[in-house]
């Protein structure tokens, strides 16, 4: 995988669509895991410290110590890392907006099988803004013509599916979400396009070095899969340059 960065106490790797991170009982057939991918090209033993669903590519950090991997999973579970994302989604969305509606923990069968069921919503809050738009003219469901935006999105707090709920629940749902999404649009992304994967990634990741103290910054574009399809909506450049708006 494309190490973004690298020192003797952590990494940052770009993961690709359809990669777990580590072994799951929600997966029990997948024999390819990115923690044991990163182990085997860096030669030593990696520490998960946040997760990235398996259909979502792009920044991965892994710490090299039980001491590294402790200071970073706090940063994470204390909101402190700044996470930001490209998806491309059914519509247009407004220009910009925040997100703020509670979540439901979503529960696995075998992994969250001794979980409470009844828990109480948790707060769940995503920034979003509208970067691109395309309407091609292919009728997908009642419309005569099929609409999607490209937004980047920040969510501030780290709830399970959070971003792709979220954009369900203001009816823009991610194109290749097999779970929350439109699977009308979801066919048509695979027939017109040969689209394959949820697109969603993650394309910047701000912390806090946790032994220096010093501020850093990882960026990534989406990945070659991603950009392709964003080539054919025709935003051009846009994938290959994180901060570029259409």
């Amino acid at each position: 995988m494309e190490i973004l960065y690298l020192d003797d106490v952590m990494i940052a790797v770009h993961k690709p669509s359809g990669l777990l991170v580590h072994r799951s009982l929600i997966d029990k057939h997948e024999t390819r895991f990115a923690l044991q991918l990163v182990r085997d090209q860096v030669g030593r033993r990696v520490y998960p410290v946040h997760r990235l669903d398996k259909p979502t590519s792009g920044i991965l950090v892994f710490a090299l110590d039980p001491a590294t991997a402790r200071a970073l999973n706090d940063q994470f579970t204390a909101g402190l890392v700044q996470k930001t994302y490209r998806a491309i989604v059914r519509g247009y969305t407004d220009q910009a907006g925040v997100i703020d509606y509670a979540l439901r923990e979503e529960l696995d069968k075998i992994a969250d099988a001794l979980a409470d069921p009844d828990k109480a919503p948790q707060q769940a809050i995503t920034h979003y803004r509208r970067l691109c738009t395309a309407e091609l003219p292919h009728p997908v469901g009642r419309y005569g013509t099929a609409r999607y935006s490209l937004v980047e999105l920040q969510p501030k707090t780290g709830r399970k599916h959070q971003i792709r709920r979220h954009l369900r629940h203001i009816f823009h749902p991610v194109i290749g979400d097999t779970t929350h999404g439109d699977g009308r649009h979801n066919q048509f992304f695979r027939d017109h396009f040969g689209n394959q994967r949820l697109l969603l990634a993650a394309t910047a990741l701000h912390l806090i070095h946790p032994h220096s103290g010093e501020p850093l910054a990882m960026r990534t574009a989406p990945g070659a899969d991603f950009a392709r399809i964003v080539n054919a909506l025709g935003w051009g450049e846009v994938a290959r340059v994180s901060g570029k708006d259409c």
